[in-house]
């Protein structure tokens, strides 16, 4: 079963219906209160440090390693 819709310049009856329907869905959901997760009050990233000043250094480690396998696969 199907419903055909014509392509018109205005909305038909049905995509009003369908548009007013998720209106009032979304007004409904942005009235209640935002629901979280709640991650960053976790146990879990109470014990996680932060990164270090010295954390370039594991991006250039990388970059180097990146290059040598390049030069090694090339040659």
């Amino acid at each position: 079963m199907g419903i055909l819709v014509s392509k018109d310049e205005d909305n038909s009856i049905l995509q009003e219906r369908i548009n007013a329907d998720l209106r009032e869905r979304v007004q409904k959901q942005s009235g209640e209160d935002d629901i979280k997760d709640f991650a960053e009050d976790s146990e879990y990233l109470k014990q996680l440090k932060k990164t270090g000043r010295f954390s370039w250094v594991w991006f250039v480690l990388v970059v180097l390693a990146i290059i040598s396998l390049v030069l090694i696969f090339a040659s």
